[in-house]
């Protein structure tokens, strides 16, 4: 039987959950809500963070939670404050109460874990004023005359970039924490803070169960913010302002999630497989110790049947300080389309190698397709185990980088997409099938021979096998690549740096490269020897039909492809109210060269893992639709729209 539970401001947990008697608190519903139980939250800003006590039995029998139709539901991780005394001139200080916190202070603290590289005393809480979150200073001193970093270190492209907000940077805090009280002090220019709205960040998560294994929930139609979340790299606990925590079959869709210190959402790992063990202990390498998490989460159960299969939809997220969504192994099987992903990891306060609009390990049959994902320090980023992923029309724009997949064998697919970042593409892996793309700025290829990861019985979590990135083992089909010039995108042009230029842009990369299994089989059993040589012998690529604009430059054994050095599609990304555009010119014989439908027939196996490029259940793959969803021609025009042609286009793509 299906109960429908009701929440609302006037209610109270005393209450019957009813209509016309709801409880006050989402928590009161999440206590008793069961297999089959809906419950709606009627408009208002609930400050608790909610933490289901039962999960849904299958994916037809779930819990949900969802905003009441046509109101406004605010879940917040923070409290507000107004009892700001005046210290000097603008600068003002609240003191509260340990009590408030718990066991669990943000303001004491500090962004914290493995991989974390650069951090000069930040911590995790954060002050709001109006909604905008302030940036934490080091010193007391400092908040009277804050320095304004308008420039700072991009850590991965290695040049000066802006940041995020530069009137925002003037806005400061500073906290000092003792056994009773937390003292914060903030700079508020010429605003009062008693008379607007000023929240500090006080609890961990808005919504995320305490307990493992609370399946198939549904979280719908909510505004989440403000959470205090820590830092979430792959060998710890990763905790997110909203998640599963190790369960299967959630589906979170059309929220509004932001303000979540370092990760909004979740699909990670728990605590028992390892938490921060690098940085506490520091007796063996963070990657050992991330092996080592594989088999842990082995033994307690990470299987398709148990963990996995999530659905994150239709959401959108931004003002993030590490992901808007992040996952080791818990990741497997899910799906995460149609979400609009922006402003992660910009404010630049701490950096550490765990930083992306979408950062996995280990996404074994993940689906990433059809977001928009811009203005974030790295756009998405798979890292390990990459295997029966498929990547498929997305669009990025304005990130610092775009798509980096790390140490993983494939097979994998990257299709329809629109890279335009400065530096568009890293590829650290093998196995890899690049399909109707459209690759604007650096790319890099590179083996990784010192770091043997997992790969897997196909569709499966079962461990099939260990190897290292010999590199190749790469399928590019249809792509459009444009060279080094500068791309122009609504507020903002900006030219590529030195450094940037002097790198690849195509598939020039491969000169070298063996071109059949045949070739490189002959050239292995002629060498002799056994894992060294493997390390010597470049592992076969498969690259044709690919066009190569402005500089962008080939593969020296492509048989069919158009290189035109001197042409500049003059491609711009144009933003008007909440669609956006794609502004490309071609060249005259654009259409002269037309690529067949790619699929697991003519894709073939990859060569470590011996697996073919399917779909999730095993079936056919086929890429026969483009990043608008429109059907292709046996034989169609290169790139991620099918409707490209000669001379200026102008197409919506968002």
């Amino acid at each position: 039987m299906t109960i429908e539970y009701h929440v609302a401001k006037n209610g109270s947990d005393n209450g019957k959950g009813t209509e016309n008697d709801p409880f006050l608190t989402i928590n009161k519903a999440a206590s008793v809500a069961v297999a089959g139980d809906d419950v709606i939250v009627h408009e208002g800003v609930y400050r608790e963070w909610v933490k289901p006590s039962y999960g849904g039995l299958s994916k037809y029998r779930r819990i949900t939670y969802r905003a009441a139709d046509g109101e406004k539901a605010v879940i917040k991780g923070s409290e507000q404050i107004n009892n700001w005394e005046k210290v000097n001139g603008t600068v003002w200080k609240a003191v509260v109460s340990n009590d408030l916190f718990g066991e669990y202070n943000p303001f004491k603290e500090e962004v914290f874990g493995d991989w974390v590289v650069y951090n000069p005393g930040r911590h995790l809480g954060d002050v709001y004023l109006n909604g905008m979150s302030f940036y934490e200073v080091e010193t007391f001193e400092q908040l009277k005359e804050p320095k304004t970093k308008l420039e700072v270190l991009d850590h991965w492209t290695k040049t000066i970039v802006p940041v995020h907000n530069k009137e925002q940077t003037k806005y400061v805090w500073f906290a000092e924490v003792d056994n009773e009280s937390t003292t914060i002090y903030a700079n508020f220019h010429e605003t009062n803070p008693n008379e607007e709205l000023v929240e500090i960040n006080v609890r961990k998560a808005c919504f995320y169960p305490e307990q493992t294994g609370i399946d198939y929930i549904t979280v719908k139609g909510f505004e989440m913010a403000q959470a205090a979340t820590p830092w979430t790299p792959p060998t710890a606990d990763q905790p997110g302002l909203i998640g599963p925590h190790w369960s299967k079959g959630w589906i979170i869709e059309e929220n509004v999630i932001h303000d979540a210190k370092c990760s909004a959402i979740s699909i990670g790992k728990e605590i028992s497989t390892g938490h921060n063990y690098r940085s506490i202990r520091k007796d063996k390498p963070g990657y050992q110790y991330q092996l080592e998490s594989v088999f842990s989460a082995m033994e307690i159960g990470w299987s398709k049947e148990r963990i996995g299969s999530h659905i994150i939809r239709n959401n959108t997220i931004y003002d993030c300080g590490q992901n808007a969504v992040v996952g080791h192994l818990g990741c497997v099987f899910s799906e995460i389309y149609n979400n609009h992903i922006y402003n992660i990891a910009l404010k630049r306060e701490f950096f550490g190698h765990e930083i992306g609009g979408i950062k996995l390990h280990a996404a074994i049959d993940v689906q990433i397709r059809n977001n928009r994902i811009h203005d974030c320090s790295l756009g998405t980023w798979l890292d390990w185990q990459t295997q029966g992923t498929i990547i498929s029309g997305n669009l990025f724009y304005r990130n610092n980088r775009d798509l980096f997949v790390e140490v993983s064998s494939g097979p994998y697919i990257v299709d329809n997409n629109i890279l335009t970042a400065d530096y568009a593409l890293d590829n650290h892996a093998q196995g890899g099938a690049y399909i109707n793309n459209l690759i604007r700025g650096k790319m890099i290829q590179r083996k990784m021979l010192d770091r043997a990861t997992p790969y897997h019985v196909p569709h499966s979590t079962k461990l099939a096998g260990f190897a290292p990135v010999y590199g190749g083992d790469d399928r590019y089909y249809n792509n459009i690549f444009i060279g080094d010039d500068y791309i122009q995108t609504t507020g903002l042009e900006t030219s590529i740096p030195s450094e940037i230029t002097n790198d690849y842009i195509g598939t020039v990369h491969y000169n070298g490269y063996t071109t059949s299994l045949e070739e490189y089989i002959e050239k292995v059993d002629q060498e002799g020897g056994d894992h060294r040589t493997f390390h010597s012998i470049e592992q076969p690529v498969y690259i044709n039909k690919n066009a190569y604009f402005n500089g962008a430059e080939p593969f020296d054994q492509e048989n069919e492809n158009i290189v035109r050095d001197d042409f500049n599609p003059n491609i711009k990304i144009i933003e008007e109210g909440y669609e956006v555009f794609l502004s490309i010119e071609l060249p005259e014989d654009f259409e002269t060269l037309l690529g067949g439908i790619q699929s697991t027939t003519t894709l073939g196996r990859t060569l470590i893992v011996d697996a073919e490029f399917e779909n999730p259940d095993g079936s056919e793959l086929i890429v026969d639709k483009d990043i608008l969803g429109t059907d292709r021609e046996e034989m169609t025009v290169l790139g991620p729209i099918s409707n490209l042609r000669a001379g200026k286009n102008y197409i919506k793509v968002w």
